[in-house]
């Protein structure tokens, strides 16, 4: 097929250091290479892939301090996309709705990967008045504060199989791996480590906006004894990171669309302690990938069964639910089952269970 991938352009594709949206079309973009399909990416100049690349700026947005209107440069791509539409079977975006008024009445198939959160009010009426828009979910939970709307699939994202390896031996770490914000909750994670009597490695960046909070919340934890702040990392270090920690913590306090950390933490053989918000009962199996726990109290319950298991399952379920093929052959399902009801589909006809041998927990 004749794919475009439309990224976000604050990050590179993939991106230097921190960026999930961007990874993820990474990972997709270059798995659909593989599997030999044409691929052109729109994205950063300075993006790295072997698809075709089409730029909507010189360099990722977030490493340009010159931009003070992110929107103006998504507004040229976005025509580029356009302009160039004949050349393509259907076009991937995943840059939200700003192009839903751009593209209502294309007759080329598209669809729209959400990244984000959907719990906002203002998306209610968005997505209700652009209800024929095809849209793909990350997890089931994403969906909920939505309701009915046009959902044509459940993807869960997935990694390149031989990008992370499983380490077979625990390390006496815990890790937390990320952005320092509110609702990552890295607070949660200090206080588990210490009422655990355990080390705790935090491997996060600190963004402007959350800048007051790091300063005020998180820095005097910091003088914990056994906590290590090490700042931001790239994919280069993620694997020791994550490899060799005891387990990891994702103590989320917000409804999190999916928490690629989690499949990153599987795929190094990791256990995770997660906390029951958004996707995380849907990544994390339960005794078996990890414990999703409900308070502090139980994620410091929790770390003395981690010995109980099998960091082996951990990659078995990694390589069995969140490789790039997996991710890649659910979206080729729904790119082949829009591009046969083309010019435009009919509203709810392609049902998400198209996808449950991939995607349901086994």
């Amino acid at each position: 097929m004749r794919i475009a991938q439309i990224a976000p352009l604050y990050e590179s594709v993939p991106p230097k250091l921190y960026g999930g949206t961007e990874r993820v079309v990474s990972y997709l973009t270059e798995e659909l290479v593989r599997l030999g399909h044409e691929v052109t990416l729109f994205a950063s100049g300075d993006s790295v892939t072997k698809a075709r690349l089409e730029s909507g700026c010189k360099r990722a947005l977030r490493l340009t301090r010159a931009c003070r209107d992110p929107l103006a440069y998504h507004a040229v791509m976005l025509d580029k996309v356009l302009s160039m539409s004949e050349r393509f079977d259907i076009l991937h975006f995943h840059t939200d709705y700003m192009h839903f008024p751009a593209t209502r009445c294309l007759q080329l198939p598209t669809v729209t990967t959400l990244h984000g959160r959907l719990d906002l009010p203002d998306l209610v009426p968005l997505y209700e008045y652009f209800d024929r828009e095809t849209l793909v979910s990350i997890s089931q939970a994403q969906r909920e504060p939505l309701g009915r709307v046009n959902w044509v699939g459940n993807v869960y994202h997935g990694l390149p199989a031989q990008m992370y390896r499983a380490h077979r031996e625990a390390g006496e770490y815990l890790a937390f791996l990320g952005r320092i914000s509110p609702e990552k909750r890295p607070d949660r994670a200090i206080r588990i480590a210490v009422k655990a009597g355990m080390k705790l490695k935090i491997a996060a960046k600190v963004d402007e906006v959350d800048r007051q909070y790091f300063e005020r919340n998180i820095e005097p934890l910091l003088n914990e004894p056994g906590v290590e702040y090490i700042g931001e990392i790239g994919d280069a270090d993620k694997n020791e990171f994550l490899g060799r920690a005891y387990a990891y913590l994702f103590p989320i306090d917000w409804p999190e669309p999916f928490g690629l950390s989690m499949i990153e933490a599987m795929a190094c053989g990791t256990p995770t302690i997660a906390f029951r918000c958004g996707s995380a009962p849907e990544i994390i199996q339960d005794g078996v990938t990890g414990f999703v726990v409900d308070s502090e109290v139980e994620a410091v319950a929790a770390l003395k069964r981690v010995p109980g298991l099998s960091r082996a399952s951990c990659r078995a379920t990694f390589e069995r639910r969140f490789t790039a093929y997996r991710m890649a052959k659910d979206y080729l399902c729904i790119y082949e089952a829009l591009a046969e009801n083309s010019p435009r589909i009919q509203s709810m006809e392609i049902s998400s269970t198209v996808l449950t041998s991939h995607t349901a927990l086994t």
